[in-house]
């Protein structure tokens, strides 16, 4: 069965908001040209708004001469336009003029004026003299022609006069009907070229301002995963903030940090009774050794001591585990390599009675850290302690500082498998069974690197038995001047 890919929230926004958008842009173009359509506006400016209110009002009066009619609609038009004026001719030469009529406007129009349904007049006279506009029509004073404008000079217009002029003549047959099927591909060509930089235009802007609106809202969502990413187990009273959370995610984390003080309680319970085991089991143990030392010198005597010891080691490595999860007081500067070599000669009786030789070298004469001494010694013995206990008992067990800050131990016994690398690391794994040992000294001295900074690693090679390395950050990076100062003990 395929695992199915997890999805971004952000991208799923992004994506969602972009369709959106582009929805509502169909539709609303899809609104307008349904408006235009059953509506079927006609667009008129003011001239020509004028030309059809003076169409309605020409008459002629009893003696068939050509007049004006002060209807309500041309008086209301007056008010709203005071500087209107107009030429009014009819096929018989009759005129009628009102208004501050400019003088280029008041000469007879030509033939072909008189011959055109409709045209806009303007002059090259550098700006002075208002468009007007000439219509041809109809009335009922008969044909006239009408010349009409609604500003006397360029000034009654105001600062700025903005005209736009649309003209569309579409294709017809001789007979004057329209050729539809040469219209329409050029009308769909013209309104894409109209939509089309409105649609670019969204669009773009869509795509670049939508993901960082999503991300900025999104940004305290990232900020919580980052601070729940660095929660660890040194750190368990730490809460994620609610103060910028969305408040949809709120609960979430809401029930998040419950969770995560439940968790620091059930783990300073645990910590607590392991404590108090390990606390209670030393009086027993203490009590059984010293019974154990009356009995009289016999195999299954000694076997006994042995096993006591065994346990009261497991007790004491029980009780320093617990006591690194309340490490405190500050650290101090020490020389690696001096605690090292008394490391060395502290365990090198214990190494000459399991039966080993014990080496002690160091590339530097010092090698300076930032730790606490005891864990340190702690972490070091430990090591020397596996060493000791699972190097087969013979061969050189070997001590080894480096000028990187770190401590070696190496011995020739039959080595730890490339497969267990990691696991010899977790409490109470024993490589063997039926080894002595507790299982809690690799992770001992693994918990006291992290808790410095460093690292426990067992190093690959092809040298004979196991080498493990505890790595500590220096104080002074740049290395000490290279000694090589080899030993026996």
């Amino acid at each position: 069965m395929t695992t199915p890919r997890p999805r971004s929230l952000q991208w799923v926004l992004v994506r969602r908001l972009i369709l959106l958008q582009a929805a509502t842009l169909f539709v609303f173009i899809g609104l307008v040209i349904s408006a235009l359509f059953i509506a079927q506006p006609r667009l008129v400016v003011d001239n020509e708004a004028a030309v059809d209110i003076l169409k309605r009002a020409v008459g002629r009066d009893g003696n068939g001469m050509l007049m004006i009619r002060e209807s309500e609609e041309l008086r209301d038009f007056r008010r709203s336009y005071p500087n209107l004026w107009f030429v009014i001719r009819d096929t018989g030469g009759q005129v009628v003029k009102q208004g501050n009529v400019p003088d280029p406007y008041k000469l007879s129009s030509g033939d072909l004026l008189g011959s055109v349904q409709g045209a806009t007049l303007s002059f090259g006279d550098g700006g002075t003299l208002p468009d007007a506009i000439l219509h041809n029509a109809e009335t009922n004073a008969g044909r006239v022609q009408i010349i009409a404008s609604t500003v006397s000079s360029r000034r009654d217009g105001g600062p700025l006069d903005v005209q736009i002029h649309i003209n569309v003549d579409v294709a017809r047959d001789l007979d004057g009907t329209t050729t539809w099927t040469e219209v329409v591909p050029v009308l769909a060509l013209l309104v894409l070229c109209f939509l089309l930089p409105i649609v670019l235009v969204m669009g773009v802007t869509t795509l670049v301002t939508t993901p960082a609106v999503v991300r900025r809202a999104l940004a305290s969502l990232v900020s919580t995963a980052d601070q729940a990413g660095r929660i660890d187990i040194d750190n368990r009273g730490v809460q994620l903030k609610t103060e910028q959370v969305p408040t949809e995610i709120a609960p979430l984390v809401r029930a998040f940090n419950k969770a995560l003080a439940r968790l620091g309680e059930g783990y300073d319970q645990r910590n607590r009774f392991l404590t108090d085991a390990a606390h209670e089991l030393r009086t027993p143990i203490a009590i059984l050794r010293t019974r154990a030392e009356l009995l009289q010198e016999e195999p299954e005597s000694a076997r006994l001591r042995l096993d006591i010891e065994r346990l009261s080691h497991l007790a004491q490595q029980l009780l320093d585990r617990q006591v690194l999860e309340h490490a405190g007081g500050t650290p101090e500067v020490m020389d690696l390599v001096s605690l090292a070599r008394n490391m060395a000669a502290d365990f090198a009786p214990l190494a000459f009675e399991a039966g080993y030789e014990l080496a002690f070298e160091a590339e530097v004469s010092t090698a300076l850290v930032s730790a606490r001494p005891r864990q340190i010694e702690q972490a070091a013995a430990n090591l020397l302690r596996n060493a000791i206990d699972h190097g087969g008992g013979t061969g050189t067990i070997t001590v080894f500082v480096d000028a990187d800050g770190a401590l070696e131990v190496q011995d020739e016994g039959p080595g730890i498998p490339p497969e267990e690398h990691e696991r010899v690391f977790e409490p109470f794994y024993r490589l063997r069974p039926r080894s002595t040992g507790a299982g809690l000294g690799l992770n001992l001295a693994q918990e006291i690197a992290r808790l410095h900074g460093g690292r426990v690693e067992i190093l690959a090679g092809s040298w004979r038995g196991a080498r493990i390395r505890l790595q500590l950050p220096l104080i002074d990076a740049a290395p000490s001047a290279r000694q090589s100062a080899p030993g026996s003990l």
